[in-house]
């Protein structure tokens, strides 16, 4: 499905976390193929406000539109679902 409302892609990070790199990829690359979706890398340590407002207790945290979260590096099929998900598209298969 074409998306084609605004997405807002919030990645929550450390520095010394395995996983994160693979989420932020994830997010910049969704960014790079549709001008909508907007993906922005957030170090959790230095942005602490943040980081309580979304609840960020373990990383990658991921935001979606303030609608959907979710915690780890998922595979793309599953991160595009929860874009899918907080853009309120039900998909069919």
């Amino acid at each position: 499905k074409k998306i084609s409302s605004n997405v807002e892609i919030f990645v929550f990070v450390t520095p010394t976390c395995p996983y994160c790199p693979k989420a932020v990829r994830t997010a910049h690359q969704f960014a790079m193929e549709n001008k909508l979706i907007n993906g922005v890398m957030v170090e959790a340590n230095e942005f602490p406000k943040w980081s309580e407002k979304y609840s960020v207790y373990a990383v990658p945290k991921i935001v979606i539109n303030e609608k959907v979260q979710f915690e780890g590096a998922v595979p793309e099929d599953v991160f595009l679902n929860s874009i899918y998900e907080a853009l309120g598209i039900k998909l069919t298969f």
